[in-house]
């Protein structure tokens, strides 16, 4: 064969062809950087039009030269750009804390076809599309190297961890990837208003990832962190969000911990046997107002039966009892959740349904089993939560909901949804491993209901699901205070919690809006250790783990100056998950800021820290 053929054959193989099939960027647009300038973003174009970005963190490259764009007819021609810079604070209703700093680098790039709004914050990027109309978007996000991730998965444990070029198919945000012991990031989206939520396609055996999904006026959102606590600390999504319209008043939005009826039915105790009726949900007022805690939630059926169209969620059922419970909580300081099913949502008129829920005193819509696509059901959760916005209802949404995406920004009522693998809300429960990854996943995109705080952990006598629960009493305890929520719902009977005085202090102590939050320590799938500071000054500490024990040592810098009593709960020497639940130690003693405390968490386990004052801070 001729030595000239070779090498053109050659060239063409290792050279030529890879240039024809991956067209790369040669120009450079513009660049800019975070307000730290630690983290740098450069938008390019390629020799046919085609626009792309890249992401740098902390002087390492995460992502590669990234697609971006609409489908539209020709290529969109650059005009030109503009960079400002912003500094703002933002002081939520109630939150992870009370203050927040609004600090990020907007970047304005004007093409003749669309624009692309860019920010840069020190914790993450963000970019959405403007003036055009267009089916499709053409966004990537082309990973740099062979990350590891994490991908939500519905009311189940989450995929991974699974290499990039090991992905194959659709993936589901919130994707939470470690780039390596110092960095990590999460793909998620920021103010949805409309088209179809976030979903990612994976191309396999590449580290490439492409929005398939019909184009939806949003942020696409790129969060970073040296750890992954301090994605969950983070409040992109939120300020991605814009704030509520002026002069609307969410003043009446208390957050809390609401006790539940829904895990309480079949119960007994002492003679009285529980269930989802006036009796019953009167002993859980009194419990709550005894303990300050907020609210009672109901469930389904008080209505009728909640997949019946002829129950009438005005007229239906238990109507008659709800009016005298809301009565009876009024007076107690107590205030009560009602629950709607879509099918009666949707065969009666719902904006009649939710004016009457506020019209009786009720504080808020527990609202489950949403038909439609993804789509239509971020139409309707969106009416939804602005009907009972209007109303003065705080909301819920449950079953496979629309992913949050920091709409408590806009809408400080929208407390909670169950986007996760609920402890004790279907026929099944999740194992350690579930919660540790959920905490990093999940919780990213915003507040869970995950019904963490059961007491009587055999179950025994429940009518829905008398399945033991796979924790440790103790864990549990710490999972209500570690999972991020406008409405901490716990499901136990009054009498099960009375029996652990030391817990229920512990959780009767987590008065909110929380004043500050922070992720002490974790590992994704492994354990974690979150603090927070209560309403009224006290700081809580909660540590949890996977089905492996661990000691760890957690210190106290987070605390002011002086002394505290600390109340330390932790796991039993005998303790385990899966053979002894409920065995737990407690002692106090004094500490400060300089201190550290050391616990044992057993398989499946937990503790539980409550920290005082003894003085001035």
């Amino acid at each position: 064969m001729n030595n000239k053929f070779i090498l053109f054959v050659w060239l063409f193989v290792f050279f030529i062809a890879p240039l024809l099939l991956f067209s790369q960027p040669t120009g450079r647009l513009v660049s800019f950087q975070s307000p730290d300038q630690k983290l740098s973003v450069q938008f390019l174009k390629d020799q046919q039009g085609h626009i792309y970005y890249t992401f740098q963190a902390d002087k390492k490259l995460l992502l590669q030269p990234s697609r971006l764009g609409l489908d539209m007819q020709g290529e969109p021609v650059y005009k030109s750009n503009q960079i400002r810079s912003v500094n703002k604070v933002w002081k939520p209703v109630w939150g992870k804390r009370s203050t927040v700093p609004d600090v990020y680098r907007e970047l304005t790039l004007v093409f003749d076809l669309y624009t692309i709004k860019a920010r840069l914050y020190n914790n993450g990027f963000a970019f959405r599309y403007e003036n055009a109309e267009a089916e499709q978007e053409l966004t990537q996000f082309h990973f740099a190297d062979n990350f590891t991730a994490w991908y939500y998965k519905v009311e189940a444990h989450n995929i991974g961890p699974e290499k990039l070029k090991e992905a194959e198919g659709i993936r589901k945000p919130v994707m939470t990837i470690k780039a390596d012991d110092y960095r990590y990031m999460a793909v998620h989206e920021a103010a949805l208003e409309s088209g179809e939520p976030l979903v990612l396609l994976s191309e396999k055996g590449t580290t490439l990832f492409r929005v398939p999904s019909k184009r939806a006026k949003a942020w696409r959102v790129i969060q970073y962190g040296r750890t992954p606590g301090e994605l969950i600390d983070a409040h992109l999504l939120e300020l991605l969000n814009p704030e509520p319209a002026a002069g609307t008043d969410f003043s009446w939005v208390k957050p809390g911990v609401a006790v539940w009826d829904w895990r309480i039915n079949g119960a007994q105790v002492n003679g009285f046997t529980y269930e989802m009726s006036l009796p019953s949900w009167k002993r859980m007022v009194d419990f709550a107002a005894a303990n300050g805690f907020p609210s009672l939630v109901l469930d389904a059926n008080w209505y009728g039966p909640e997949f019946d169209k002829q129950s009438d969620p005005l007229k239906g059922g238990k109507v008659d009892q709800v009016h005298q419970l809301i009565a009876y909580g009024k007076q107690k300081g107590v205030g009560i959740w009602l629950y709607l099913n879509d099918v009666g949502g949707k065969a009666f008129p719902m904006e009649q349904t939710i004016r009457q829920y506020g019209s009786w005193g009720a504080i808020g819509v527990k609202y489950g089993f949403m038909s439609g696509n993804y789509e239509e059901k971020n139409k309707r959760t969106r009416l939804i939560t602005r009907l009972c916005a209007e109303n003065r209802l705080l909301v819920d949404f449950h079953d496979d909901p629309v992913h949050p995406y920091g709409q408590m920004r806009t809408w400080p009522n929208a407390v909670t949804r169950e986007y996760c693998q609920a402890q004790l809300d279907a026929h099944r429960v999740f194992q350690p491993r579930t919660f540790v990854t959920a905490v990093f996943v999940n919780m990213l995109a915003g507040p869970l209901d995950m019904n963490n705080g059961t007491m009587e952990m055999t179950q025994q006598g429940r009518i829905d699901n008398p399945m033991p629960v796979p924790s440790t009493i103790t864990a549990e305890a710490a999972r209500t205070l570690i999972t991020f929520s406008g409405a901490t719902i716990i499901p136990d009977i009054p009498e099960y919690y009375n029996k652990h005085p030391e817990l229920l202090r512990f959780i009767s102590a987590e008065k909110m809006p929380w004043q500050e939050s922070k992720t002490i320590s974790g590992d994704i799938g492994e354990y974690i250790v979150m603090a927070r500071k209560a309403a009224d000054g006290n700081w809580l500490i909660a540590a949890a783990t996977n089905e492996t024990a661990r000691t760890i040592k957690i210190p106290l810098s987070i605390l002011g100056k002086g002394e505290y009593e600390a109340l330390i709960i932790q796991d039993g020497t005998d303790a385990d998950f899966r053979t002894n639940k409920e065995s737990y130690l407690s002692a106090t003693r004094v500490v400060n800021n300089n201190q550290t405390i050391e616990v044992k968490l057993a398989p499946g386990g937990g503790a539980c820290i409550l920290l005082q004052s003894k003085g001035p801070q």
